[in-house]
Order: structure tokens, then sequence, then C-alpha cells
């Protein structure tokens, strides 16, 4: 069995283009204008639809899609590794027509949506023309869909939609929500939901609040209450009570995608924490000459690789077996890895660069906060910790005598069993 660590000579030179694209032409967009999300700004429109125009040129656009919705059809490996240069800047996904939630929202749209849904919203979310919005969590229950209390009542021809939703990202800038609410209240507990289209402008909608990260003010995760909200009865996704299965559609290849763009954060960190260490000096040496800084370093790289090569293998995974649930556990392991990896990176770059990591002149302290973000988003890390221990558990079988089949007296006497007649001095044997 043959085990290969290269990309493909043609493949790399796609993603030698794109990271010398992102570094010249892209990041510095991240400095000058405010939000990817913001299509109807008229400074997102003269400077990034330019770009835009570059990478469908080069057959780079929504790479993850395939060719019918004007995509490349490319597998998880091509994707997490463009992915990793996508993730240094704020707009590369915008720019690579690629950024959440529109991509998975626009592949429930493409699997579940009905020929006027698609013409209305699928294309023009596909040309970035508007954004949308995932609507699921609960102030009051999180991101456990079994307790959640938004309902879907049908009234003739409408669903109507009461209740509220919690840290709806990019609500203020969509043209539709895809809303989780309960429609089957009798069914059992997982076929109570379903995902319905609720278009920006409905009457009832409304954005009680846009709440930040951390201190930054007002930002962009919305806190909405659906009053009396009616939208006809075919904006349901898929069946009515499926929203679990309509959910899977979107969450595993974008999990990948969104650990391979959280290494590219935790190497940025890294790269501003190794050009800090090798240029500052303190009590007579270089900060690199320090072995408690060394063992930050170290430390650090080490993360980022193990993590890396978790993701790609799990990518690997998902493209030989075209099936999410057989590749459950190791897109898990990847989610709950995920903060941690970021988290300790960024925090030792902040402490090596002192009083200037704490300030806000520097990306750490917002990139601690985004880790823990990212132990929350799309379910707690516990949950995903839980995945992991249950599938890994059934891979091994119980032991119904009184001592383990490990137990070293045990396996002693089966190899005796199996080799005593060839030993000389069986006496004097171990």
């Amino acid at each position: 069995m043959a085990w290969d660590f290269e990309t493909d000579p043609e493949f790399q030179k796609d993603l030698d283009w794109i990271a010398e694209f992102v570094r010249t032409e892209v990041e510095p967009l991240d400095h000058v204008l405010g939000s990817p999300y913001d299509v109807k700004n008229p400074n997102n429109i003269k400077l990034v639809r330019p770009l835009q125009a570059k990478v469908k040129a080069r057959k780079l656009w929504a790479c993850h899609l395939g060719p019918e919705l004007g995509g490349q059809g490319y597998g998880q490996v091509k994707l997490a590794l463009m992915n990793e240069i996508l993730g240094r800047s704020h707009f590369a996904p915008t720019v690579f027509g690629c950024q959440a939630p529109d991509t998975g929202n626009a592949e429930i749209l493409a699997h579940y949506g009905t020929e006027a849904q698609k013409k209305k919203y699928l294309q023009p979310l596909l040309d970035n023309e508007i954004v949308s919005c995932f609507s699921m969590t609960e102030p009051q229950g999180g991101a456990d869909p079994l307790i959640f209390t938004t309902t879907a009542v049908r009234d003739g021809n409408e669903w109507v939609i009461n209740g509220e939703k919690w840290f709806s990202s990019n609500a203020k800038y969509a043209a539709f929500y895809i809303v989780m609410a309960i429609t089957e209240p009798n069914a059992p507990p997982y076929q109570r939901m379903s995902m319905l289209i609720v278009p920006a402008e409905t009457p009832g909608v409304e954005i009680l609040r846009n709440v930040g990260f951390g201190s930054e003010g007002e930002g962009s995760h919305a806190y909405i209450r659906y009053t009396n909200v009616r939208v006809p009865i075919d904006h349901v996704l898929g069946e009515p009570g499926g929203a679990f299965v309509v959910a899977q559609v979107r969450l595993g290849g974008g999990r990948i995608h969104h650990a391979m763009r959280t290494i590219a954060d935790a190497k940025m960190a890294f790269d501003m924490m190794c050009e800090r260490v090798i240029s500052r000096e303190t009590q007579g040496t270089k900060l690199s000459e320090k072995q408690m800084v060394q063992e930050k370093i170290a430390d650090s790289w080490i993360e980022i690789e193990q993590f890396r090569l978790l993701v790609l293998r799990t990518a690997w995974l998902i493209d030989k077996h075209k099936d999410y649930r057989v590749v459950r556990k190791d897109i898990a392991a990847v989610k709950a890895a995920m903060p941690k990896v970021l988290h300790d990176v960024a925090a030792r770059a902040l402490h090596l660069h002192g009083s200037l990591g704490l300030s806000n002149e520097m990306p750490f302290t917002g990139q601690v906060i985004s880790s823990f973000f990212l132990g929350l988003a799309d379910g707690p890390t516990e949950v995903h910790k839980v995945t992991v221990a249950k599938q890994v558990l059934r891979e091994y079988r119980p032991s119904n005598e009184l001592f383990p089949t490990y137990h070293l007296p045990n396996v002693r006497k089966h190899a005796f069993e199996k080799y005593g007649d060839q030993i000389e001095d069986l006496d004097e044997a171990v």
C-alpha cells in the first residue's frame, strides 16, 4: 500500500497562485472594508467584485460545488488545501465563493429546494449577489435542538412561525434565513423539527439586537424574534420533521473547511511568534535563545502539524467513502481538537509579544476569543468528544471473564500453549 503526502503538481500551481493572490490582493481588504457579508456596500462591490472575477477566470470559484452549479466539484482534500490558504483573510472565502454559512445553505437548497426557490435564492447566493443566515440556536436552548421552543404551525397553505433565535450570524445582511422550528410536536424527538426558508423582509421578523464578540460593540450575530411569521407551505426544505437529515448535508464538509481555515489562523499567529522571538532581546540574548521560548515554538509547531494531518486524513477518508456517516468519528475529532490548537498557539504568541500582544494593535486577543467560539459553534466540544468516545468504544468487545483478556498470567498461559512445545528449557523460560 503506497502513501503519498505530495500534492498533484498541477493543483499545486493553483495553490501557489491562490497563496500569492490572497497575500497581495485579498488580505489588505480586511483592513479597509467592514464585513465581507455586506454585499450591498458600494465599497465592497467596487473592490471585491473584480477579485471575484479573477478567481472565476482561473476556474477556482465555489470549487465545493459541482459543475452544474458553477463549481469544480473538488473533493475534500483539495478543498482543505485551498481553505488552509483562504483562512488567512476574512474576505478570502467570499472572494472565492465559499463563505459560511452560505456554502452550507446553498447545499441545502441544491438538495431540497424547489425550482422556484433555487431560481430566487440559490443562484443569487452562488453568485454572491445575496447572503444568507442559518437561524438555529436559541437563547434558552443553546445548540440542543431537543429543547428548542420555536414552532411552525400549519395554517391552510402557510406555516406560522413563533419563537426566538440566538446568534443567527449575518442576519442583518441576509436576504433570507433558514429557520429550524418544531413542526411535528408529537413525533419522536429527532423527527419533530423542520427547516424553513424565511425571507428577511417577512412581516413579524424582528432583530432585537446584533451581538458582537467580547467588547467589540455591535456585531452581526442576531438575537431574532419571530412573531406570527407566515411563509408558504412549500418553504419547508426536505420533508416536515426532517431537519436533522437536512442538517447533515451542510455540516460534515463544512467542519473540515473550517478546520483548515483555523490552521491558517494558527499559522499566522505562529509566524508572528517566530519573527518576534528572533527579533527581540532581553537580558542579553534573543528571545529565541531562551529554552522556555524554544519550548513554546516547538509545542506550537508540533500541535499545528498534528492537527493538520488529522484534518487532511479526515478529508481523505470523506473522499474515499463518499459518506459522512462513515467518517463521523474523525469529523468529530477534528471539531473537538480545533479550538485548543488555535487557543494555545495564539496565547503563546500573545505572551511572547508582551503588552503589545495584549493590545488591540495585534490580533491575538481576537484569536483567543475566536478559539472559544470554535468550541461552541456547530455544537460544543463536549458533544463531539462524546461522539468520538462512543464511536471508538464500538470497535471493542467486553470480556466476560473474572480477569481481563490482557491480564499477564492469561497472556503468558496462551503464549505457552502456542509455543511451549517448541521451547527446550521450559522450566527456565520467562
